[in-house]
């Protein structure tokens, strides 16, 4: 079963923003736009195919913890109709993506597969030059 997760162990935050290059591609960049012009994050590279778990193209927004408060509500109401997957970083990139996420909109599916059950793990297979501190989610 794992340890009880303790709000103290979520280090920061992954926004995953979801969109099709050919159709939605527009309504991400006025999403990601209204973001950077509101909030202190880092806005990771657009990936028009899928990498990592993820199935879709995307764009990934990491956040301080501090900023969940703003930042969510904000995505909750101008996410333009994109699908938006938030998880934790708690050093268990498995469990973050699988049970201690949330989603905005669609719900999508993820490559479980390609999830290492610690961020060591991560690093050891993907390498930090992939997607920062090895994170599979490849920013």
């Amino acid at each position: 079963m794992g340890e009880a997760l303790g709000e103290n162990r979520i280090a920061s935050y992954h926004a995953h923003i979801y969109y099709d290059p050919d159709s939605s591609r527009g309504r991400a960049e006025r999403v990601r736009e209204g973001i950077a012009s509101r909030f202190p994050v880092r806005l990771g590279r657009w990936h028009d195919r899928p990498v990592g778990p993820h199935a879709r193209a995307m764009f990934q927004v990491a956040f301080e913890t501090a900023e969940f408060a703003t930042l969510v509500p904000w995505l909750m109401l101008h996410r333009d109709g994109l699908a938006v997957f938030i998880h934790p970083n708690t050093g268990r990139p498995r469990e973050d993506h699988l049970k201690h996420a949330l989603w905005l909109g669609a719900v999508l599916p993820l490559k479980a597969d390609v999830l290492p059950e610690t961020e060591t793990e991560t690093e050891a297979e993907v390498g930090p030059e992939a997607g920062g501190a090895g994170h599979p989610s490849a920013a």
